[in-house]
């Protein structure tokens, strides 16, 4: 017959999870994502032939290439041959995972033993076979030098007591009873959970596992325009608007730290071109006061590598970085590759974008929509050109204290381009971040997470009953959190969403939780804690008076006194944030029933052996801005470990009062107090 490939281990392991396959079918595996102690779930459907026991576990590998201990898994559902273990990575780097099955024969010894000896079947067989079991168990048990001394001091313990339970079997002074008793003890089974008895041990390939520093997964971000913070303007339009700075928006600074954002996020900081410059609200003239979009980059004041002369030098941004390191921020760059018509590139390589039958480049457009002010780039024409600059712009800003970047529609460029370029980012500067702002199909989004970006934008803007919201939020906490980490940003400079439009601040609060809570990475766009909810025509996300065409100063002392900020809220929700490490994560995210559909609960909790202490937060929110409403929420107390019995104490995070919860539960929500309950659950 000749020789014939296994591709079958000796005991079938098959359907690994997390694998992250590459797109399009491509061969090996894109690694699954985590961060420091974030616990995440290995599984695999693995069985053997006939009636025989077998046993599983899991074996994550550090970056040093030294196996960890073996982590056991666990039949999920009875019948199914369906096993999985909670598994947490311990420190940054490139790990990884593999997936082990044994024959158990110490397990098939013992469910015969416990049928046969009771009724003094085989008796003496039974007890010598287990005793032979139990012996080779023990000796399998080895210490050496190198071994942490905790470590061999369970070894030692493990082996002394599978060799007392194998003397006790054979001790026929001892009635059979006890003495199998010593052999299914749980000191006994402990010990061979430890160091388990494995014939036929067959184990996967091993898969691989990257493990980011923790603000890839949690973070707060918080938006703003540096040439409006300081900008002075002429209510007369006698006068042109005169900008802020750089030097005047680092005073801002303050109070995003003092809300606790962690991430402070500026739009392109770059020359911008004049022709074609748009106006006001995107129109086609632009006055002379008009700064025009900052994504129209370029001018002979310099490109990407460059600052706006209106906002400063090069030193007004190392101190700006500096001045938000010292309060505790990071911040966060837009890296937008396109051009305006007047940025050096457009002469100096004009190579590097469309040319149109008449001889013009071509501008971006999304049919109707057009942007006359921007070229996109044509990276089939000159590949290795385009990546060297863009490289090296990265680093540049990298050299200048930038570790994260929000990229500006990275679907609109070639996935090979991002591949490479992430991949060059992460060999020699694993701790830096990319954002993508990919607002496109599934299939582009998740493809774009899987080659390496470390967070996502979503369509979390566009999800507002609980229906909808469950339904996203299952989707992003389940399979597609091995590689894609969303980030819920409530608005955006393009996005003002048709729940916010016209809305009392209440909704603005509602969408807050909603985002703070659900996902571990969340941001604002400045100007939301105000409730800025005028669209530019009905039906149309883009706001009134868009801060990307003009100057948009705020008087944020004013809306504090009169109390027209949810600015304390937003400080509250990240203060939350911060205090619960449920909620640092997001593969814990689970939806409970409310019997109303415009009450939302749903929790997230962490066990005691992967975070310290255990911790559960349930969250229940009323999603009509505009009234009370009362609900029933029915939990699901056992995934959560809580005894639905006796009950339970649970204290609101938002109002500071305390109850007393079980499986369900009443609750009534009044928006103009409080919109939701942030319960901590307490002993």
């Amino acid at each position: 017959m000749g020789n014939f490939p296994h591709v079958i281990g000796r005991i079938p392991i098959l359907d690994v999870q997390p694998v992250v396959r590459m797109p399009g079918g491509l061969p090996g595996c894109a690694p699954a994502k985590a961060v420091p102690h974030e616990v995440f779930q290995v599984s695999a459907t693995v069985f053997r032939e006939g009636h025989e026991m077998l046993g599983a576990g899991v074996v994550l590998v550090d970056p040093a290439g030294q196996p960890q201990p073996l982590v056991p898994m666990r039949e999920l559902a009875p019948g199914t041959d369906r096993y999985g273990a909670d598994v947490a990575a311990t420190a940054e780097g490139r790990w990884q995972f593999a997936v082990e099955a044994w024959g158990d024969p110490v397990a098939g010894w013992r469910h015969d033993a416990e049928i046969k000896i009771p009724i003094g079947q085989d008796t003496e067989l039974m007890l010598a076979e287990g005793a032979l079991l139990l012996q080779r168990a023990a000796a399998q048990i080895k210490t050496t030098k190198a071994m942490p001394s905790a470590q061999a001091r369970v070894a030692r313990a493990a082996r002394r007591t599978l060799t007392a339970a194998a003397r006790r079997l054979t001790d026929a002074e001892i009635p059979p009873a006890e003495r199998l008793a010593a052999a299914v003890s749980a000191e006994t089974r402990a010990a061979l959970t430890a160091f388990p008895l494995r014939d036929l041990l067959t184990r996967t390939d091993s898969y691989p596992l990257i493990v980011h520093r923790e603000r890839a997964l949690f973070s707060a971000w918080y938006e703003f325009f540096p040439r409006s913070e300081g900008a002075v303007l002429d209510p007369t339009h006698r006068s042109k608007p005169r900008s802020g700075t750089l030097r005047t928006a680092a005073r801002r600074l303050d109070d995003i730290a003092d809300m606790g954002f962690d991430v402070v996020y500026l739009p392109p900081i770059h020359p911008i071109g004049t022709t074609a410059r748009k106006g006001r609200n995107n129109t086609l003239g632009a006055g002379p006061g008009d700064p025009g979009s900052p994504w129209a980059i370029g001018s002979p004041a310099g490109g990407h590598d460059a600052i706006h002369p209106d906002l400063g030098t090069m030193a007004d941004f190392d101190a700006f970085v500096a001045r938000a390191r010292g309060l505790g921020l990071e911040v966060a760059l837009d890296f937008a590759l396109q051009a305006s018509p007047d940025h050096p590139w457009v002469t100096k390589h004009p190579e590097w974008f469309t040319t149109r039958a008449d001889g013009s480049i071509a501008y971006a457009e999304n049919p109707p929509k057009k942007y006359q002010d921007i070229y996109p780039l044509n990276f089939d024409n000159d590949p290795e050109g385009i990546y060297t600059e863009v490289r090296a712009l990265l680093r540049h800003w990298m050299d200048h204290g930038v570790r994260i970047f929000r990229v500006d529609n990275p679907h609109t460029k070639p996935l090979p381009f991002w591949e490479r370029l992430l991949a060059d980012i992460a060999q020699t500067d694993p701790d830096v971040i990319f954002l993508a702002e990919a607002f496109t199909r599934p299939a582009m989004m998740h493809a774009l997470a899987v080659i390496g970006f470390h967070q996502s934008y979503t369509y979390f803007t566009w999800r507002n009953s609980a229906a909808e919201l469950t339904e996203y939020g299952q989707e992003l906490a389940g399979p597609a959190a091995a590689y894609m980490r969303p980030n819920f940003f409530v608005n955006t400079p393009d996005i003002l969403s048709g729940y916010l439009q016209h809305a009392p601040l209440t909704a603005f609060a509602v969408r807050a939780v909603l985002a703070a809570m659900m996902s571990p990475s969340w941001g604002v766009y400045s100007g939301y804690e105000l409730g800025e909810n005028v669209p530019l025509v009905p039906g149309s996300e883009e706001y009134l008076d868009s801060e990307k065409y003009a100057y948009r100063p705020r008087d944020w002392v004013r809306a504090a006194q009169l109390r027209l900020t949810i600015a304390p809220l937003l400080t509250r929700l990240n203060a939350i944030r911060q205090a619960h490490p449920a909620l640092h994560y997001l593969r814990n995210l689970r939806f409970h029933y409310s019997d109303q559909p415009d009450i939302l609960c749903f929790s997230k909790h962490t066990h005691a052996n992967f975070a310290g202490k255990p911790d559960i937060v349930l969250i229940v929110v009323n999603l009509d801005p505009s009234k009370p409403r009362e609900a029933t929420v029915w939990l699901d107390t056992e995934a959560l470990g809580l005894d639905a019995t006796a009950g339970f104490g649970v204290t609101d995070e938002l109002t500071g009062l305390s109850f007393r919860w079980g499986q369900g539960n009443y609750v009534r929500l009044d928006p103009a107090v409080a919109p939701a309950h942030i319960l901590a659950v307490t002993p």
